[in-house]
């Protein structure tokens, strides 16, 4: 049989899958959710962007929540709702139903992600190693295991209804066998203020996941566009762009929890800031086919590890509850997911797209810059993080 340890690493795991499929499913669904509304491409960006109010409204409340009901409950009841949600979206037949179900969907999508950070941070401090990383590193194979199960229904032409209850069916049964193994650790959770002004070293690191997440965002939205226009490239290779850069970012996930552990969180970082400076310039400097893919694979394992491990030590404030503290610093973060994509359309309207995506080269230089400004030993597990009264070295014997 398992060991509770083992359990609690099987469940965090299907959170993040449950999470990352739900999310990839949706979005591999979304052109036919806008055709089938006939929605033009402004009023459907106008829709979208009811989601994205959701997440950031519910950053906060979902850190006060956890601080004081617990990540497992609050984690559960929304992995729940947005699984539940997901089914739903498909019977919206106007702008206004669709934009609430999408608002409210963000909204859950946010919490249960604030939760699972909760859920990684704690196992990270009861076991000693980096974990993070990875857990994120299986949200982002989900995504993409989402995002084929949707390309494999329409080929099928299963409706958008068939497709989204499958996956809201596997959602819900795998959360509620797992959910019971999740980590209830109120001893961990509820320290510190669930409200109060994040200290300076909470800024910084919301400094560096803003850096992190506006290059990111932009990733998403303009690489397509980045190889269509400026890059030249085939129809055929269009997507590749894309496509490795989020495939570098879910494997650089998957595989760099060691080398996390033994450089240390600021190195890290500073590393990650690099390799995305010598992709953006690589791409800039020669935007040609291979060139370009090289540099995105760059950009895609340097991005990969922002989140991941900011979260964690957010986690770790003496300031703020752990869930709060994790709340905080992606509320700074996901300003750059509104702010990042406009802000290259109207550098591109006057720059043109090569020369707007220096923006990019610039924020590299910022989480360098930034992540030099950790303490390179902020604090150590074996002093801060103690587990049910008993030190590292004390649960070892």
């Amino acid at each position: 049989m398992p060991s509770t340890t083992r359990k609690n690493s099987i469940a965090i795991s299907s959170m993040f899958f449950m999470l990352g499929l739900c999310f990839g499913s949706l979005t591999s669904r979304m052109a036919t959710i806008k055709g089938g509304l006939a929605l033009s491409d402004g009023v459907f960006g106008s829709v979208l962007f009811a989601m994205a109010v959701g997440v950031v409204l519910s950053l906060p409340v979902s850190g006060w929540a956890i601080a004081r009901f617990g990540s497992r409950v609050v984690g559960t009841v929304a992995i729940l709702l947005n699984a539940m949600l997901l089914s739903l979206i498909p019977f919206a037949t106007n702008i206004p139903e669709l934009a609430i179900l999408l608002f409210i969907s963000g909204f859950s999508y946010s919490a249960v992600n604030v939760s699972n950070n909760t859920q990684a941070s704690i196992s990270e401090a009861i076991t000693g190693k980096t974990k993070l990383p990875f857990f994120h590193g299986l949200w982002g194979l989900a995504g993409f295991v989402g995002a084929g199960i949707g390309a494999l229904m329409m080929n099928w032409d299963a409706t958008v209804f068939q497709h989204f209850v499958l996956i809201s069916a596997v959602a819900l049964v795998s959360s509620l066998i797992w959910w019971r193994f999740l980590h209830h650790k109120p001893e961990m959770e509820k320290t510190g203020k669930a409200f109060a002004m994040p200290d300076r070293s909470l800024l910084n690191y919301g400094l560096i996941i803003l850096f992190s997440m506006t290059c990111e965002s932009i990733m998403y939205d303009w690489t397509a566009v980045y190889f269509q226009d400026v890059v030249s490239a085939d129809q055929r290779f269009v997507g590749l762009g894309l496509t490795v850069f989020m495939g570098a970012m879910t494997v650089g996930r998957l595989l760099l929890n060691r080398f996390v552990d033994r450089v240390g969180i600021r190195t890290t970082l500073q590393w990650s800031g690099v390799l995305v400076l010598i992709g953006m310039t690589m791409t800039i400097l020669y935007p040609g086919l291979v060139s370009s893919v090289i540099a995105f694979c760059l950009v895609g394992l340097g991005i990969c590890t922002v989140i991941p491990l900011v979260a964690g030590a957010a986690a770790k404030s003496s300031t703020m509850a752990p869930s709060a503290a994790i709340a905080s610093v992606l509320t700074i973060g996901f300003l750059g997911t509104l702010a990042g994509p406009p802000l290259i359309g109207f550098l591109s309207e006057t720059f043109g797209l090569r020369y707007a995506f220096i923006v990019c080269a610039m924020l590299a230089i910022g989480i360098t810059y930034r992540a030099g400004k950790i303490p390179v030993a902020p604090r150590s597990l074996d002093a801060d993080l103690e587990i049910d009264g008993l030190s590292r070295s004390e649960r070892r014997s």
